[in-house]
């Protein structure tokens, strides 16, 4: 046998024509053939060859088994290592000679009455494998053991020696290399980081030995890159965590939870200890989890005691879970780099403690519900943030978005918040409001806030109309106010139509009656369902020595009208005037008598304070809502009266609520539908899982 290198290209070509010739002068009609796939026949062979090559192989491997068996120790690996280089390396080239000719390389060996097919290479191979591997195999594998515990030891070894009859033995098939290397190497591995644990452990303090751990670990690892199968890998990590942690996994998560308790800096050096054991870590990565939980929680239990359920601010709420959440997620990828598994306990934590704490209660929608405020309070005019500030706290309000359970509620209340922010013209800014919007589709899709932008829609035709209006009255003359009007579609925005019929004043109908014609050339075959409980008004005032404009709902200024035609008026006389329901005109009377415009000295009856006609003047009809003062002097000219009313309040949060039943019905309907279009017949149980998967992840 040769090396490649050894062979010229002028002796392979004097050897293919020496082959090719002596197989072409043999007889066409013999049953040996050489073939250049297994059952197509190609060209001629003969007996005599193939006896001499299987001769051949047979003597030079019982001659190099001769060899072998005078050896021992590291003399025999060695000389083992190069006759498997020499003698592979011979075979492949006679191969090639064979498969030159004609592109022929196969030989049929009749056995046992049947007909087999077998490459040179494969031949070759065969004998190696028939004699040399079945009669040392084991002698080797001790060898390569005992040269493995020395390593161990500290003493350096031919790594390259190792490889070679290792992957000798992996050529030929992973059960000699398993059953004979890799079984009697983890046994061999067991016993010897047995004593070694404890040995280790007496010697210094449990981080002292889990340094000592990590770095046997990395050891084992590279021992298997240079000569082992990578196959052995998570086997021998497996059996080193088994000797080297098990023994101590009390002491080690006592030891965590120690310094978890303390943040210690010291966690990093334990983690990368045993970032390469696989089981060992888990129950480290649940004490993280709890620790987590009960930091949040704890927060959360000290906010509450120190502002009140009933005045808890949702910036303090959102600032205080933000803070712990922050707070792990650096500490995560300062001690644990990052890991995937203590992410995924940090996110359970944080989950847990942001849907379910002392202010959520049992409560499902507490924690959107504040989250949503919180935005709310960023977004609006009256912010000071700066862009930038204003984008960072965005930002920080969606990390906490990620853990909130039900996205369904926070959906409906940001959808009322929105557009109450639309309707009355107190976004901070368009870019504002279109960055969360863009980060909430980032984070659920497109339908999640598909209404959210046609209400962006309507908002831009409605200025444009309301322009269009305005520019058209101007031109016939018959304009007396400002006017601003919305025309919002009823699918894309929250808003529900008052109860009752609203009398219009006289001061504002003749405006109301020339856009609804306008409309109607416009948009003919729309209805129109005006929204009296949202618009907005301002009167000027005429009865103070200042003048004052009150910017005031449409139902106070129907009511404070009414005092330019009559000094005094009752409950019911204000009901039939305005036509307004009695229990919500209550409450506007009610704001009016705080803000010292009416009197109400007898029961059920209000007077104008002072008592003079024509008080009050319309110069702008829009959408608002607000209170008024009488009696009253102030540096300000324009004087916001509106204030919510607590019925409306109610009546908003009860139908959020049945919005959100409402969609969570439709959404189970259709993945009902989904699953039967898709499966036909199904199990009860199967389908239950199903259902649950497709509705969680939607």
């Amino acid at each position: 046998m040769t090396t490649d290198e050894s062979v010229s290209p002028d002796d392979r070509k004097r050897l293919y024509t020496a082959a090719y010739d002596y197989c072409s002068a043999y007889s066409p009609y013999h049953d040996y053939v050489f073939s250049s796939r297994a059952g197509e026949s190609v060209i001629v062979g003969c007996p005599e060859l193939y006896g001499n090559v299987i001769e051949y192989f047979i003597n030079r491997v019982e001659l190099l088994k001769d060899q072998c068996d005078s050896l021992q120790d590291e003399a025999l690996l060695r000389h083992y290592a190069n006759a498997w280089n020499r003698y592979s390396t011979g075979a492949n080239i006679i191969n090639q000679i064979f498969s030159n000719t004609e592109n022929d390389s196969n030989i049929h060996e009749e056995e046992e009455d049947q007909r087999r097919v077998f490459s040179v290479y494969t031949m070759a191979l065969g004998k190696w494998k028939g004699v040399l591997i079945s009669h040392l195999h084991k002698t080797l594998c001790n060898v390569i053991l005992s040269l493995i515990n020395r390593q161990r030891d500290g003493e350096t070894i031919d790594q390259s020696l190792v490889k070679t009859v290792v992957d000798s033995f992996v050529f030929f098939g992973s059960y000699i290399y398993e059953a004979d290397l890799e079984t009697p190497f983890l046994n061999e591995t067991e016993k010897y980081y047995e004593p070694e644990s404890q040995l280790f452990l007496s010697r210094g303090n449990l981080l002292d030995y889990l340094k000592k751990v990590g770095q046997c670990l990395k050891e084992e690892e590279d021992r298997v890159d240079q000569y082992l199968s990578t196959g052995t890998r998570n086997k021998l990590l497996s059996k080193c965590e088994y000797m080297l942690v098990r023994p101590h996994s009390r002491l080690i998560r006592e030891t965590f939870q120690r310094l978890l308790d303390r943040e210690k800096e010291e966690l990093q050096s334990m983690y990368a200890s045993l970032s390469r054991t696989r089981k060992c870590l888990e129950p480290l990565r649940q004490k993280f989890e709890e620790h987590v939980k009960k930091a949040g929680l704890t927060a959360v239990v000290t906010l509450l005691g120190e502002e009140g359920d009933n005045s808890l601010d949702p910036k303090a709420y959102v600032d205080t879970l933000l803070e712990v959440c922050c707070r792990y997620s650096g500490f995560v990828m300062r001690i644990f780099g990052g890991e995937t598994g203590f992410v995924a306990s940090l996110d359970k934590a944080c989950r847990e403690f942001v849907n379910r704490n002392a202010v959520t209660g049992s409560s499902t929608t507490k924690s959107p519900e504040l989250l949503v405020k919180h935005a709310d309070a960023l977004l609006r005019k009256n912010n000071k943030m700066t862009e930038w500030d204003l984008e960072a706290a965005l930002s920080d309000a969606m990390v906490l978005f990620k853990y909130i359970e039900d996205k369904d509620v926070f959906q409906s209340f940001y959808y009322t918040k929105l557009s109450k922010r639309l309707f009355h013209g107190i976004s901070a800014s368009d870019e504002s409001e279109a960055s969360m919007i863009s980060k909430l589709k980032e984070a659920c899709g497109f339908e999640y806030i598909q209404k959210l932008q046609k209400m962006f829609t309507d908002i831009s035709l409605s200025k444009n109309l309301t322009d269009e209006f305005n520019e058209h009255m101007q031109t016939h003359d018959e304009m007396n106010m400002n006017f601003s009007i919305m025309v919002l579609n009823s699918n894309s925005w929250p808003l529900s139509a008052p109860k009752g019929d609203f009398i219009i004043p006289p001061e504002i109908i003749r405006t109301y009656d020339h856009f609804l014609g306008y409309f109607q050339t416009k948009h003919s075959g729309r209805q129109l369902t005006w929204l009296w409980n949202y618009s907005t008004n301002e009167l000027r005032t005429n009865y103070l020595n200042q003048k004052y404009i009150l910017m005031t709902s449409s139902y106070q200024m129907a009511v404070l009208l009414q005092y330019n035609t009559h000094e005094t008026s009752s409950l019911d006389e204000l009901v039939t005037a305005t036509g307004i329901n009695k229990d919500i005109l209550s409450q506007v009377l009610v704001l009016l008598v705080k803000a010292k415009i009416l009197i109400n000295e007898d029961t059920n009856q209000y007077d104008l304070n002072p008592s003079v006609s024509s008080f009050f003047e319309v110069i702008s009809h829009s959408r608002d809502a607000n209170t008024f003062l009488s009696d009253f002097k102030s540096k300000k000219t324009r004087i916001s009266l509106n204030r919510p009313i607590k019925a409306e309040v109610k009546a908003d949060s009860s139908e959020l609520s049945q919005t959100v039943e409402k969609d969570r019905k439709h959404a189970l309907e259709a993945t009902v539908v989904r699953i039967m279009k898709a499966r036909k017949t199904l199990k009860i149980q199967p389908y239950q899982l199903d259902l649950h998967a497709e509705v969680t992840s939607a």
